[in-house]
């Protein structure tokens, strides 16, 4: 039973890891406004992940981009 509970624990922590959200280089940033429908990098208004968004440029969705360059997009670094 306890090798059981063991395997099952260990593959949640697996699970678990892979589902959050992912984590960006140092030269990206999460630019929020910018991302077309269906082309947002993770989760958003009532949706779990990448690829979800049902509007262009949503303030509630990022997408990333090259550190620095988020404003000149017209995008924000805070989701709206």
């Amino acid at each position: 039973m306890n090798k059981q509970l063991l395997a099952a624990s260990a593959l949640a922590a697996i699970l678990g890891s892979a589902l959050s959200a992912p984590v960006l280089a140092a030269d990206m940033e999460k630019c929020y406004g910018v991302a077309k429908a269906g082309q947002n990098d993770c989760k958003g208004n009532d949706h779990a992940c990448a690829g979800q968004a049902s509007k262009d440029n949503d303030k509630a969705e990022f997408k990333a981009v090259p550190a620095g360059t988020c404003a000149k997009m017209g995008g924000s670094l805070k989701a709206g």
